[in-house]
Formats: structure tokens, C-alpha cells, sequence
């Protein structure tokens, strides 16, 4: 049978659904013609697999003008989904921080505080909201420079030439004495103090625990000279680290260690074992490193010692008398122990306890007398009382002119208007003048950057200091290479910063690559762009100094948890110093960051690792990953691309030899 034909029929439902989608249609379609953004948050989903963002309007340049003419190489921009604008177009429009930021409570979590990246979101959110008001007290003229000082003739702060500290005082100030402007040359620190009784210590950390043993006597303390947090998240610099061991040290034996810690990187250490210092080691303005005092183990020089006593009385030399000084700490006894800064040398810091001289320190590049601003005393030990005195009366912590020199000749050259071979975005901080000062008067001064074959500019989160702040502000209006992101700086938010540096070389200068270093690593230009083009045109790249297999360390300071990075190992990263990406996975990143899927995490190395690897899925399996160790990790080696943790004085050095002998040299200097 034949089956009737049916006409069509609409329910009432049916044509509501119709209209419903026909009306989402036509706002989508209205929006985009008025060019109202349309912002979507993407939702949680398993705690190992959360796609995260920040906002799009994170990142803030100065003075930008968006005359589509002036810039006919690159199409126009809506400025509401722009990362930053940039400071080297000298605007007509002026734009503050609150003007292109979004509401910072995209940063509230989802799914409560078991969400992996809370903690994350918190300290951004914290650091963004922080930020931008102090930036509109800055814009709007509230933050002067050398607010809150007491001012002298010539303007600086004035300090102290001494300060008495009791021991309940220094208690009180949580074991920090504050020295507000630092040390100079002869200045000197007496602690009067007594170590305590040694106790029960089984924590692997503090000492070994032979296997058997549950535990160990230990007693020792450190004295530390310490420098301003550059931000937050980040310890101190240790400008010298005293640490007698009076028991407890592997070696059994009581021993004093001293170090310095410059960028969270430890040096190495100078172990005093109650032996002096060798014959051919260097003095420190003429004093040895270690003094020598009476060991248990000296005993075995009874065999020798009966030898030359014969000896001497067959050609009747007289035996010469000397001293045997004990060990100069001692478990519940008072010490008076004076620290000073050599006085008629210029060398190092010398340690005296109890009268006798102990150690001497020599100074170590990356730090220089005035970044002391504080002394740290901890561990097992009273203090009674501390007194520094011979103190430099002025504050050279604000005081950028010392570093800055403002001439023509160390600007930024203007950007050009077409493609660029390589962009480098340089992490800096605000109170790193001299870093920045010192980068400008060498590798920048490279022909290519000049010639504006390459350009070069630092990115710089706000101070906690609002007079950094203000002097940051006048620097990059002067030289025209610094892009300030407005959030408050803080160590766990370096990789916004790296986000920065891919949009402003992708979106700015169209540069075919984009490296990212530290304002204290050197880099040798024409080698970098030389090694980029060994690869292939127009294959993705990713070189540095490449981690395989490293795994994440789970205790310590630098412990990520398994919800943070559940494998047991990273993807492939380059160490953060120095490395260089193809245009294409930066645009992939910037990308990924304005639709809110690109993953941060705290560790900004190993963030671009994650990327690179996603972006490698993407594509195939088609990044060419180079390694090469000359992306110096630590410090420098001949015939270096970057050299990483290299001094202001280290910088011109380096560039000085670049220049005279055509060769890449290292400057090793203490």
C-alpha cells in the first residue's frame, strides 16, 4: 500500500527554537559589526588537564598610536584584545594601566582551593590588582620622586653613620639588622653572641645521618650579609654567607663555610678546615682566606716532628716557637666577632673573632658594597648585642643617576618598519639600573641592533618600592627600550613576562625570531641569528640549552606537587637564560593566550617546554629542537652564543674583548 503523503509540520516548540537560534545569530553578526569583543572563559576540566589564561589586556606600553597609515605592514587591531601597546609610538592618545585591564577576577577559581592553579591565580590576581593602582597613583603624579625621604643638600637620603642593636631588638626584627645604605669601604660590624649547647639533629638537610643512626649532635649558626629582594617570591641575595659548623658537619670535624648566592644560584663554597690556606692561593688585601687552628688529627705528625727534632740539634738549629690557636667557636662560650670591609685594600671582607684574624672573604662579581642592606643572624646561637659602625651616610638605593648615563648615544634606535630577523625580550627588574645600563653600553651596541636588523627591549614589572617606580618610569621615557608590564613583580609570575615578549615580537616588529634572556646574561648576536639560520627556512624552531628527561622536584623550594605536574618527568625546555623560537610557535602562543588555553605554569622554562610541545602536536611532530651547551647555563665558556650571570663590570669587559680581539672571551674576575 501506498503510504499517504504528509505535509510539513511545525510544532510551537520547533519554531521557538528557530527563533531563538536565529536571534543568536543575528547578535553575533551585530556584534561583530559594532566590534563588541566577545569574551568566552573556557571551563575547568580534570585536574591534569585545566587550560588556564590571563586576561588579554595584561601587558601595558606607553604612548601608542594606532594610525593604521603609519604601520601599513601590520593590520589593524582592536586595542581591547592587544596584550600591550607600544612605547616607542610617541602617541597622541595617552593610556593608563586601569584603561586596558579587565576585570582581575577572571583569576577567581573555579573549583575552589583543590583547583591545581589557585595558588597561581591568587598571586596573579593579587599582583595585577596591586599593580595597577599604584600605576595610577604613578600616572596621575601622586608617587614623586624621592617621596618620603629626608633630604640633604644635594637631595639624597640621608643614613646613619652607626647603629646600636640589642639582642631582645634584634629578636624583635625577626634576626634582621637593616642597614639602609648598605656598607662602603672600611665599614665594620661587631656581634657579640654565644653559640648554644649541640642538640639532637636528624633532618638530611642540616647534616648527614649515618645509616643505623637516628640522629646527630648538631650546633651551628650563620651570619649572613643580605641584599634587597629584587621581588617577591624570591630570596634575598646572599652577598656573604658565614657558617661555622661547630658540630654537625659531614667532615665531623668543626669547620666555617662561606659563599655568596647571586640570582638564587649558589657559588662555590670556601671551606676553612683548620688548615691554612694554601701557599699559592691568593691573599685578600694581604691576608690569607684561612687562618689555621689545632685539629685532633695534627697528632699524626709525630713521626716527622721526631725527625727534625733530631735534626736540629745535630746542626743546633733552635726549634720556633709558635702559637696553636683553638677552634674560635665553642659550644655555650661568648665570641666577639667583628666583620669589615677591607679598608686600605679593596678586596673582600675580612673576619676577626675573639681579636685573632679567621677568614677573609674576597668579593665575588654581581655584588658591590652597598647592596648589603641587611644583616641576617640565625640558627643555634644568642645574640647579645651587634653594632656596625663607619656606615656610608647617603642612600645609593634610589639613586639610578649614579648608574643611568642619560646620553643619546645609549637610546634606542626607532623601530623599523619592516620585518625584523630576530627580537630579543630581555627579563629585568625595576631596581636593575646598572644591569639594564650595563646591557645597553655592550651587546646592544652590536651593529645589527644599531642597523635595526635586530631589536632588543627589556620587560620590567612593577617595584614594591614606589620610588623605583617613579625613577623606572623616567628611564623608559628616555631611552625608549622598555616595556613596563603593570603587575606587582613576584618570582612565580615571570612566565606573564615571557607572553609579553612573544606578542610584542609577533605583533610589534614581526620578527622571524624571538629570543628571550636575563638582563645578566650576555649575548653574542651574530652567533645567535647565525645558529637560527642553520635551520632550515621556514621550519619551526626551538633553540637553548635543552633539559631531557629532567625531573620535577617534589621537596624544597622548589617543589612542584603532583597536582601542579603529575608525570614523572617535563617535556623538553630550554634553560631560561637564553633561548630562541620561529615566529610561527610564538604566534601559536600568543594565540593560545588571548582564547584563555594556554596552560602557566610558575616555572617559566619549563612553561615554554609545555608550549613548544603542544605546538609540536599541532603540527606534526615538526619543531626542530636544537641543543647546544654554549647557551651558557652557569656563567660563562669560550666560544659562548649567551653567558649567563654575568656582572655589570663582567658586561663591558666581555664587550671590550669582543670588540679588540674579534674573538668571544670570558671575564672571570671575582
Amino acid at each position: 500500500m501506498k503510504k499517504p503523503k504528509l505535509d510539513h509540520y511545525v510544532s510551537p516548540t520547533r519554531f521557538g527554537l528557530v527563533q531563538f537560534f536565529v536571534a543568536v545569530l543575528l547578535f553575533y553578526f551585530l556584534c561583530m559589526s559594532l566590534e563588541i569583543p566577545l569574551v568566552f572563559r573556557t571551563g575547568s576540566g580534570s585536574s591534569s588537564a585545566i587550560v588556564e589564561a590571563l586576561p588579554r589586556q595584561i601587558l601595558v606600553d606607553r604612548e601608542a598610536n594606532w594610525a593604521v597609515e603609519e604601520h601599513p605592514r601590520r593590520p589593524s587591531k582592536d586595542p581591547d584584545r592587544i596584550l600591550f601597546r607600544s612605547s616607542e609610538r610617541r602617541a597622541r592618545e595617552f593610556k593608563t594601566v586601569s584603561d586596558i585591564f579587565v576585570n582581575e577576577s577572571i583569576f577567581d577559581s573555579g573549583s575552589g582551593s583543590a583547583d591545581e592553579f589557585s595558588i597561581f591565580h591568587k598571586t596573579a590576581k593579587h599582583a595585577i590588582s596591586v599593580g595597577r593602582r599604584m600605576w595610577d597613583e604613578l600616572d596621575s603624579g601622586l608617587i614623586k620622586l624621592h617621596e618620603a625621604k629626608t633630604p640633604t643638600k644635594n637631595g639624597t637620603e640621608k643614613c646613619p653613620d652607626s647603629i646600636t642593636v640589642s639582642g631582645s631588638e634584634f629578636v624583635n626584627r625577626s634576626r634582621v639588622m637593616v642597614l639602609p645604605c648598605g656598607l662602603t669601604l672600611g665599614s665594620h660590624i661587631t656581634v657579640v653572641a654565644t653559640p648554644h649547647w649541640a642538640h639532637a639533629e636528624q633532618d638530611p638537610k642540616i647534616t648527614v645521618v649515618k645509616e643505623g643512626d637516628d640522629s646527630v649532635m648538631v650546633t651551628q649558626f650563620m651570619m649572613e650579609l643580605q641584599g634587597l629582594k629584587t621581588v617577591d617570591g624570591e630570596d634575598p641575595p646572599r652577598i656573604l654567607h658565614f657558617n661555622p659548623r661547630i658540630k654537625g658537619d659531614w667532615s665531623g670535624k668543626p669547620v666555617i663555610e662561606q659563599n655568596t648566592c647571586y640570582r638564587m644560584q649558589w657559588g662555590t663554597a670556601l671551606r676553612c678546615d683548620g688548615h691554612e690556606s694554601n701557599s699559592d692561593d691568593e691573599t685578600v688585601d694581604g691576608e690569607v682566606k684561612c687562618e689555621t687552628w689545632m685539629r685532633e688529627d695534627n697528632d699524626d705528625r709525630s713521626e716527622e716532628s721526631k725527625a727534625s727534632w733530631w735534626l736540629g740539634r745535630l746542626i743546633g738549629r733552635r726549634k720556633k716557637i709558635t702559637h696553636e690557636w683553638p677552634y674560635p667557636f665553642s659550644e655555650g662560650e661568648l665570641f666577639v666577632l667583628t666583620l669589615r670591609a677591607g679598608r686600605q685594600g679593596m678586596e673582600g671582607y675580612h673576619v676577626i673573632v675573639n681579636g685573632r684574624h679567621t677568614t677573609s672573604f674576597p668579593y665575588r662579581t654581581g655584588f658591590v658594597l652597598e647592596d648589603a642592606t641587611g644583616l641576617a643572624i640565625k640558627g643555634d646561637v644568642d645574640v647579645q648585642s651587634i653594632f656596625a659602625a663607619s656606615l656610608p651616610s647617603t642612600n645609593p638605593s634610589f639613586a639610578p643617576q649614579k648608574h643611568l648615563e642619560m646620553q643619546t648615544i645609549w637610546k634606542a634606535p626607532p623601530l623599523p618598519e619592516g620585518p625584523v630577523d630576530l627580537f630579543i625580550g630581555i627579563l629585568s627588574a625595576g631596581n636593575h639600573f646598572a644591569e639594564r645600563m650595563a646591557v645597553r653600553k655592550s651587546w646592544m651596541q652590536h651593529k645589527l641592533i644599531k642597523s635595526s636588523k635586530a631589536v632588543a627591549r627589556f620587560f620590567v614589572a612593577l617595584h614594591a618600592r614606589k620610588e623605583v617606580n617613579a625613577e623606572l618610569k623616567k628611564e623608559a621615557e628616555y631611552f625608549g627600550d622598555i616595556v613596563i608590564v603593570p603587575y606587582m613583580d613576584h618570582y612565580d609570575l615571570v612566565v606573564l613576562k615571557t607572553v609579553a615578549i612573544c606578542e610584542y615580537g609577533v605583533g610589534t616588529v614581526a620578527a622571524k625570531y624571538i629570543m628571550k634572556c636575563d638582563d645578566d646574561t650576555f649575548v653574542r648576536l651574530d652567533a645567535v641569528i647565525q645558529e637560527a639560520k642553520k635551520v632550515k627556512e621556514g621550519q619551526s624552531l626551538y633553540i637553548g640549552n635543552v633539559n631531557f628527561y629532567h625531573k620535577p622536584l617534589r621537596a624544597g623550594k622548589w617543589a612542584v606537587t603532583y597536582e601542579e605536574w603529575p608525570e614523572e618527568y617535563y617535556p623538553p625546555y630550554a634553560n631560561g637564560p637564553g633561548y630562541i623560537l620561529s615566529s610561527d610557535i610564538a604566534q601559536f602562543i600568543v594565540n593560545e593566550f588571548e582564547e584563555q588555553k594556554l596552560r602557566l605554569f610558575k616555572m617559566e622554562d619549563v612553561s615554554m617546554g609545555m608550549w613548544v610541545e603542544k605546538f609540536n602536536g599541532t603540527r606534526g611532530g615538526s619543531v626542530t629542537v636544537v641543543h647546544s651547551l654554549k647557551f651558557c647555563q652557569f656563567g660563562c665558556i669560550e666560544d659562548y652564543y649567551t653567558a649567563h650571570y654575568q656582572s655589570p663590570r663582567q658586561m663591558l669587559c666581555m664587550w671590550d674583548k669582543l670588540q679588540r680581539l674579534g674573538k668571544p672571551h670570558c671575564c672571570n674576575m671575582r
